[in-house]
């Protein structure tokens, strides 16, 4: 298969996350995933690499899991970054079945033709649902991201969580000016991504 044949093909780069990634609280253009693609399109190497937002505000891993067979048919990614997780632990739900969510997205992942290669992003709980709580849950993110051998960023929010001028009123979402900076910490691991193409290995 020659070059020319590679770059006409569809290229797309999904992102399946909840209001984090969905640019909650602020316009759409200025959240973090648009930034990414605005970047992607200045780069030469992947400039035609399509970025697929499929964020919903309030999103859980069930739901994530039940759009997801859709999504991957629909628009058939080369690659996924998958942001979810944050609203079960905020509903104090059950953290052994956002496991189960989370493994059942990857798998789709790990056994579609060609595959899509995962990039997983955690999170962190605020102080009040207790250390325990928390501890498991970047357990969760963790024991996933070594099972599958994944690009993996434990806290992608740690630039700008702790700090008031970086978070809307709410104190859990990040603010506009936090979006580039949100970007800055993504940019060199979606770029290790964007190398895991399925063509690499024909």
């Amino acid at each position: 298969m020659d070059t020319q044949t590679l770059r006409g093909e569809k290229k797309v780069l999904l992102v399946l996350g909840d209001s984090l990634s969905a640019a909650y609280g602020i316009e759409v253009e200025k959240g973090w995933v648009n930034l990414l693609q605005q970047e992607l399109k200045e780069n030469t190497n992947y400039a035609d690499v399509e970025v697929v937002n499929a964020s919903i505000s309030g999103e859980t891993t069930s739901g994530g899991k039940q759009r997801f067979n859709h999504l991957v048919k629909q628009h058939e990614p080369s690659w996924v970054i998958l942001e979810l997780g944050a609203n079960d632990a905020l509903r104090g739900q059950n953290l052994q079945a956002t496991q189960r969510n989370l493994e059942s997205i990857i798998q789709v992942c790990a056994n579609v033709t060609p595959q899509c290669h995962v990039m997983l992003l955690g999170i962190r709980l605020p102080t009040n649902y207790g250390p325990a709580y928390d501890k498991f849950l970047q357990k969760v993110y963790r024991d996933l991201a070594q099972k599958y051998n994944l690009l993996f960023d434990p806290f992608f929010l740690e630039p700008v969580a702790l700090d008031s001028d970086y978070m809307q009123s709410d104190g859990l979402h990040p603010n506009a000016l936090a979006q580039p900076i949100i970007l800055q910490r993504l940019l060199p691991k979606v770029l290790d991504l964007l190398k895991k193409s399925s063509d690499s290995s024909s």
